[in-house]
């Protein structure tokens, strides 16, 4: 079992590779509006801001976790799980999307 330090930097860097992700999307989905429709453009990005809620909600779970106690924090953990998969199948749907 993973010590709350532990889970919390695992947690950090897997954010820093989501927004790297989504940077890297968002460039991409930029690039294709210069020949996309206007419908695809908008598209792309409605699908990039539901992208970064489900971060910022996953970032939030993690927040709670860093501000329990040491006790409490096995509590949360299941939730910043939860909101962790959502945002990864999200960034996996949306990659497969660009492509």
């Amino acid at each position: 079992m993973s010590t709350k330090d532990e889970f919390v930097r695992t947690m950090h860097a897997k954010l820093d590779q989501w927004n790297a992700e989504i940077d890297a999307l968002s460039a991409k989905a930029n690039q294709a509006a210069d020949q996309a429709e206007v419908e695809a453009h908008a598209e792309y990005h409605k699908q990039l801001e539901a992208l970064r809620s489900k971060r910022d909600h996953a970032r939030s779970k993690l927040n709670e976790v860093e501000s329990a106690s040491e006790g409490a924090w096995h509590d949360l953990k299941a939730g910043v799980e939860l909101a962790w998969e959502s945002v990864s199948e999200a960034v996996r749907s949306a990659t497969a999307r660009f492509k």
